[in-house]
């Protein structure tokens, strides 16, 4: 693998300490349920993109705030143990380090987050991040659990830098014009796909309207993730459902970002976008197999193995 054509990938996103329960159901509004195997995890869509990237051998930065204290120290710690360089991630005593509360239940889960340190980042310190890490075409991947302006304003930063934009849009948030115009990749799941296009993603013939919907606007490529029915895109205008594969779900809570940050790094290789998506289902559909956030994350070699032990089945 060419190492030295990898382009690097700057990630800019939320870092969270997970607290997970399992239960045996989602509980009603009012109800106690007992639960089983708390766990207190390294999280968040930027932190667990970026450890997926650099678990697939990509060349990963993470740009990004915790707090002085102890769940910071610990996910920083993590995050380099995973081969990501942290010289971008900052502390800030003016806030505790963000908290995400999961209740998970099989192939179900649902959190609440205290973005903490996450809204303390500054847009002066991700553009000396972009400035000082953004050559050319290398790879600036942003998720939403930052202060939302600064993330505005840090990919219009990373296109006028003509870095590769992806952004995976999340969490209720109508995006400007100026955000999808010039857009390398928007990835969004089924419930992002209706809160911004009015579109459910519930067949193809959907996926397929949603997808010109944001080809529209100006995104070069869009990638709806469907769970178990795979995930879809456009490839020379034509449409493209790649399909998942079929595993026993044990915590479901980070397929998505195994997915996206795994799509990154296949992309940093030079890999093409249909290609990358096979290799993100694998990993997604891996880390769906252990509980837990960035230790559910596989391997390079674990999504290789996967991926050539269902081809040969098929």
């Amino acid at each position: 693998r060419g190492v030295h054509l990898m382009k690097k990938i700057i990630v800019f996103g939320g870092l969270n300490m997970d607290m997970s329960i399992e239960s045996s159901r989602i509980p009603n509004a009012g109800e106690s349920v007992v639960g089983r195997g708390f766990l207190a995890t390294p999280g968040g869509k930027g932190g667990n993109q970026a450890v997926a990237a650099a678990r697939m051998g990509a060349d990963t930065f993470m740009v990004g705030k915790v707090g002085n204290d102890h769940n910071g120290r610990k996910i920083t710690s993590e995050l380099t143990n995973h081969g990501v360089s942290v010289m971008s991630v900052s502390l800030t005593a003016r806030a505790a380090t963000g908290v995400a509360l999961i209740v998970r239940s099989q192939s179900e889960y649902f959190s609440i987050v205290d973005p903490g340190a996450n809204q303390k980042m500054s847009y002066e310190e991700v553009r000396s991040a972009i400035h000082g890490l953004g050559q050319h075409q290398n790879i600036f991947l942003m998720s939403l659990g930052v202060d939302f302006d600064v993330a505005m304003q840090a990919l219009a930063c990373a296109k006028r830098n003509r870095l590769f934009t992806m952004l995976n849009a999340s969490g209720r948030h109508e995006l400007p014009d100026e955000a999808y115009q010039g857009l390398d990749l928007l990835i969004i799941n089924r419930t992002d796909c209706a809160y911004l296009s009015g579109i459910q993603p519930v067949d193809d013939e959907a996926c397929e309207r949603a997808l010109r919907l944001f080809a529209g606007k100006g995104v070069k490529d869009t990638v709806i993730l469907l769970k178990e029915r795979g995930s879809a895109t456009l490839v020379d205008g034509s449409y493209l459902r790649v399909p998942g594969y079929e595993v026993d779900v044990v915590d479901a809570s980070c397929g998505g970002d195994t997915y996206v940050g795994e799509l990154a790094a296949r992309l940093s290789e030079g890999g093409s976008l249909a290609e990358s998506m096979v290799y993100a289902s694998a990993a997604a559909a891996l880390s769906l197999t252990k509980v837990g956030a960035q230790e559910s994350i596989p391997s390079w070699s674990e999504v290789q193995s996967f991926v050539e032990d269902h081809r040969t089945r098929a």
